[in-house]
């Protein structure tokens, strides 16, 4: 998710005493890390400044259960050169063979994940974690194409959805095909932004899914440079629609609102985080149409050689814990959660239920959110997008 203000702090390093055990397996099995003094816990974050809060309310809560404890939060900006950061952080200190290194628990997006499992730069913590059970869906396994099972927990799961003024729109699309029938028959009521922005470029790929059926052979792989070539096709039509351009995420969403237009592409956390403030007028509602829109998450990993593990696997744990989802992911920052949403929606208030619930259901998210494509047809579609 890439939204809000943007933060961008640089890495620091900081000294902790490093704790000393026999191991991960073990330390976990006899109930809780040894006790230490002053051991600070280093958690980098990529993604905006919304990001960075949540980890220091999380890590807050956190410390105050061991009083031996603290967390440092790091921001490493927003976008994929946020987590880019993280991963040239962490493969520095392994080219220079540095026993320990100072990130303890990372966040990160899916788009490095291929570059820090080429590199081994990550923990197999996932069999060992409190949470095991609740980590089910599709992408805590593949990560556009890339294989992440037991290295990787979901953080949160955003949605693109289709936004509509139900005032004006009364033929709602429930497919891609009535959608582009619906643009034809109301020129310049359709906005979205190209692939300038992640909406954007969302819908853009989800346009192509549907046009090429290669859902599976573009999200699972391998790369096969004949499937590009259907897209300038693909981009051709697509362009060809009657719709109006917007600037990007926020813009469409608030073009929207305006009444600009009376549909497009926006990501849900925004929707949400609209509804619940009251900035966003009652008539607008989403859903999302079949065969699907893609969905994206920040997941959380721990290094390979994080210099406070056991403490890393304790935070991740509690980060990922049903109960805190519930709180900081769903009720505080309008995200559907990374692991099980049944087992974290009964934790959730009505109202929070209601709010993330009341226009798509979790079968609508279960049978409909797609994953984003192989990282080389993510560049390559929208190189194809802005020749066409």
């Amino acid at each position: 998710m890439q939204k809000r203000l943007k933060l961008i702090v640089s890495v620091t390093i900081i000294s902790a005493l490093f704790l000393s055990t026999c191991g991960i397996q073990t330390a976990l099995s006899s109930g809780s890390p040894e006790s230490l003094e002053d051991v600070t816990l280093n958690v980098a974050t990529a993604g905006d400044v919304n990001m960075v809060e949540l980890q220091e309310a999380v890590g807050k809560e956190f410390s105050q259960k061991y009083s031996d404890l603290s967390i440092n939060v790091i921001g490493t900006g927003s976008g994929d050169l946020g987590s880019r950061e993280i991963f040239n952080k962490l493969k520095a200190q392994k080219d220079a063979k540095q026993k320990h290194w100072d990130i303890d628990v990372a966040v990160v997006n899916q788009s490095i994940m291929e570059d820090l499992m080429k590199e081994g730069l990550l923990e197999k913590y996932v069999p060992i974690s409190d949470n095991k059970k609740y980590v089910i869906s599709a992408d805590s396994v593949n990560s556009l194409g890339v294989d992440v099972n037991d290295y990787v927990i979901p953080m949160y799961h955003n949605q693109l959805v289709l936004a509509y003024n139900s005032e004006q729109v009364k033929d709602i699309p429930y497919t891609f095909d009535q959608l582009e029938k619906w643009i034809q028959a109301h020129p310049r009521r359709f906005g979205y932004s190209g692939v300038s922005s992640t909406s954007g470029a969302a819908f853009v790929t989800a346009y192509t899914y549907w046009k090429s059926e290669d859902y599976i052979q573009l999200t699972e792989g391998p790369y096969d440079p004949k499937l590009v070539d259907k897209w300038p096709q693909i981009m051709k039509e697509l362009k060809a629609l009657p719709v109006t351009s917007t600037l990007g995420d926020n813009d469409t969403l608030n073009s929207l609102n305006r009444g600009e237009f009376d549909m497009g592409p926006v990501w849900s956390d925004m929707f949400l985080e609209s509804k619940a403030e009251g900035s966003l007028n009652s008539n607008i509602k989403m859903k999302v149409i079949a065969p699907g829109l893609p969905g994206q998450t920040m997941y959380v990993v721990i290094p390979k050689k994080a210099k406070n593990k056991e403490w890393a696997v304790r935070y991740a744990d509690f980060l990922t814990s049903p109960e805190v989802q519930a709180r900081f992911i769903v009720e505080q920052n309008y995200l559907y959660p990374g692991i099980d949403a049944n087992v974290t929606m009964s934790k959730v208030s009505q109202e929070g239920k209601t709010l993330l619930f009341s226009d798509i259901t979790t079968e609508d998210l279960g049978r409909k959110s797609l994953s984003f494509p192989l990282q080389v047809y993510c560049d390559k579609l929208q190189i194809t997008y802005e020749k066409g």
